[in-house]
């Protein structure tokens, strides 16, 4: 597992804990110097390390949260600037395998399925048309209905759940931290803002 994963968070757990700086930890199979470098520099971009490799108080409060640091600083930055309910369902869903199912045999009627969730100012924000949609239908359904219903619109029940169950595991860590949702609809401009203090090196991919 140390060989493949996102090291980021795994150097940030690492500091939290006590163990000291990865590269002297005694792994039997170590990670490469190379990816070791690339957390460092992902945890500085988000401001959870300083210059000096330190732990920030932003850091301590992204190692609260049990996913990638990348998706966590989104939430604290839209928590920030209020749209932490928009963001809630966004960063769960970029934490789970998109949903969406397009079988080989069936591409055409897929997209047609999926089109009613576009939305045409970002991927983003479609994320929270296809959210809103689900968890109406979720209050008035029978489970197997749902699961019926996410068949004929072409999404994986399992993975649909699983963006539902990631959903309220963060929400429930963001109230603990003493953070709540915004009551009010945030607009698309902080809903960018928030994605972006995540995902600042990404610009142009």
């Amino acid at each position: 597992e140390i060989q493949r994963t996102n090291l980021a968070a795994v150097i940030l757990q690492m500091m939290v804990m006590g163990f000291g700086d990865i590269e002297a930890f005694p792994f039997v199979d170590p990670p490469d110097t190379r990816l070791i470098k690339d957390g460092y520099r992902v945890l500085h971009e988000l401001g959870a390390v300083d210059g000096l490799r330190k732990v920030t108080n932003l850091g301590r409060k992204l190692a609260r949260l049990p996913i990638d640091p990348r998706v966590g600083r989104m939430l604290l930055e839209a928590a920030h600037i209020g749209c932490l309910r928009e963001l809630l369902v966004i960063g769960a869903a970029l934490s789970v395998q998109d949903p969406r199912d397009r079988p080989m045999d069936k591409q055409q009627a897929a997209d047609t399925a999926h089109a009613v969730f576009k939305n045409e100012e970002s991927d983003f924000l479609g994320y929270l048309v296809m959210w809103r949609h689900l968890e109406e239908q979720r209050r008035h359904l029978t489970r197997r209905k749902f699961q019926a219903l996410c068949r004929s619109l072409f999404l994986s029940w399992t993975r649909v759940q699983e963006w539902h169950d990631i959903h309220q595991q963060l929400r429930l860590q963001l109230h603990e931290m003493g953070y709540k949702e915004n009551d009010a609809e945030a607009g698309p401009e902080e809903i960018h803002k928030s994605v972006l203090a995540g995902l600042l090196s990404h610009i142009g991919f």
